[in-house]
This record gives structure tokens, sequence and C-alpha cells, in this order.
């Protein structure tokens, strides 16, 4: 894989000589920073979620030096029809809201022509012994009392979706998304531009920078999300891979949940027990799980417009 550009953009409000640099890497950054006449604690910096590999404060000035992997630190992967494109931020935990720090670090790679999005073959779902399940997957109304009547919807907008489990005799089970794209195409192809949703195994990484969120469970055999009309393909056909997980509600784990991100609080949250968010604490690096038999459907795309 060649890089096109490695680079970082730096914007100060602290008029204080600033110098940070990037080295993009195969499957990885690393990240300089060197601040001459800093304000800020260079140990309370953080690239992405991710805290300095190593600091120092000296005469010349306070350091922070980060590594990353792409898959760690909540670095957001965007795929366009020729490039891969890795990007963050550097952000300081300690400054309020009403004065954010924010240093946007990207990079930038030409696009393999054999790279394919993940993609999951279709499969038929039976239960040993106690019936047959059938899952669904609608945009619905924003009060949830029906299926939407339109799938355009305007830019910033709330698009309400609902997935539910029809379980019929089988033993109670918990719905579970377990990743989501959104895609320019209804099939998944090397030509696919995506834009993650949910991803790590049922973490809505979309809520840490929008308003998308989980709901409130009405019951176990469905799930509510709350999703932010995003800027992408803006006026295209816009569609939606899920893929759906049946599950022990006894047996979270891991692998095995919903979590979405609260940004006033600042950490992840399990919608379905928050006092149990610790199993959400993975979402920022890679979640793993017991290896156990699970009930999956890939649910079939859902199109959508933005404007």
């Amino acid at each position: 894989m060649q890089w096109i550009i490695g680079r970082i953009h730096a914007i100060s409000k602290f008029n204080s000589p600033l110098a940070v640099t990037v080295d993009c890497g195969k499957n990885s950054m690393s990240v300089r920073w060197l601040d001459a006449n800093s304000q800020v604690d260079p140990s309370l910096l953080r690239l992405g979620s991710c805290p300095p590999t190593q600091v120092s404060v000296k005469p010349q000035g306070s350091e922070a030096v980060f590594y990353a992997e792409f898959g760690a630190c909540n670095i957001r992967r965007m795929v366009t029809l020729h490039e891969l494109v890795f990007e963050t931020e550097i952000t300081s935990t300690t400054l309020s809201k009403a004065t954010p720090m924010s240093y946007p670090v990207t990079c930038k790679y030409e696009r393999p022509e054999d790279w394919t999005p993940p993609r999951y073959d279709p499969v038929l779902f039976h239960t040993h012994g106690q019936g047959e399940l059938s899952f669904r997957m609608d945009f619905m109304k924003d009060d949830f009392s029906g299926v939407a009547t339109t799938t355009t919807f305007s830019l910033g907008s709330t698009i309400p979706i609902a997935a539910s489990l029809d379980q019929k005799a089988h033993q109670p089970l918990i719905l579970l998304l377990d990743e989501c794209l959104a895609s320019t195409t209804p099939e998944l192809g090397p030509d696919s531009h995506i834009y993650p949703l949910i991803t790590n195994k049922g973490c809505l990484v979309d809520s840490k920078k929008t308003n998308s969120m989980f709901l409130p469970r009405t019951q176990s055999s469905e799930i509510r999300l709350s999703l932010q009309a995003f800027k992408f393909a803006i006026g295209e056909e816009v569609f939606l891979h899920c893929r759906l997980v049946a599950w022990d509600p006894r047996d979270l784990d891991g692998s095995k949940k919903a979590c979405h991100y609260d940004r006033n609080s600042s950490r992840w949250v399990l919608i379905d027990d928050p006092s149990r968010s610790s199993l959400c604490s993975c979402c920022d690096t890679n979640c793993q799980g017991r290896k156990k038999r699970e009930i999956t459907a890939d649910g079939a795309s859902k199109p959508l417009k933005t404007s």
C-alpha cells in the first residue's frame, strides 16, 4: 500500500510557537507535538482516545509523542474511490467546551486495486429445536409508531431506525446490531464508498462525533437507533448494510453488546445496563469475546437519501 500524503493541520488559539508532525506508516501513525510556550500539560493531550506514549517538559518547550495503530485510538477510516484515509484529532482533556482545542491529523494512502470492504455471505438462520427466527429492519416515523413514508432526510436531521426479531417459540433472545456501514452501492464491492456507523462488535462509533445514539429498549427483541443524517454522498442514494445478532441476554460480553458514546460524561455506555458499561471500554481498541454459537443475519441494504 503506497501512501499519498501524511499531514497535520494545526490551528492554535494560544498564539504559541507550535510544531506538530506526523509520520504515516503502513498500519500506524507516529505524531510528535512540540510547543515552545505551552499552556497545556502534554500528559493530558490525547490522539483520538489515546494518551501520549512519551511526554517531556524541557526549557525549550513541552513535547508529547504518540504512536497508534489504525485499528485503535478511535482513528476513523474513510474510503473513497481512489484513497484510504485515516483521520483523528489531538485534543486536550483539560479544556472546557467553550475553549476547544483540536488539531486534525490525517494519513492518506492510495487505495489498492484489489481492496474490498468487509462483507458477509447471506445466511439462513434456524434454531435447533424451538422454531425459526425472522429478522427485520426499517426506517421509522419519528415516534416509532410505524414505518417511515419517506427515505429522504435533510443533513443533520434524525433518522429513526428499528430492527426487530420475531423469535416465535424460541427462548428469549436479545437483538444486537453488530455492525453497520453506509455505502453508495446496494452491494458492497471494490468501488463502494463506505462510512462506518457501528463497528467493533456493537460500538456506535458515529456517536463520538454526532448526536447519533441507541434509544432505550421497549423489548429485548427490538433495538432502536437514532441516527443523525451525515455528510456523505450528498444527493445520492445511500445504503445501510447491517449485521444483526440474536444472543442470550444473560451473557453479554465485549463482543456482544450495544454501546454508544455519551459526550456529556465522555465515556462509552452500555444501553442495556449502564452499570456494566465496562463491557464498552474496548470500543476505542479491539473488542473480543468468547467463542459461542450465535444466530446472525445480514439485513437487506436499506436505501436513504440526504439532502
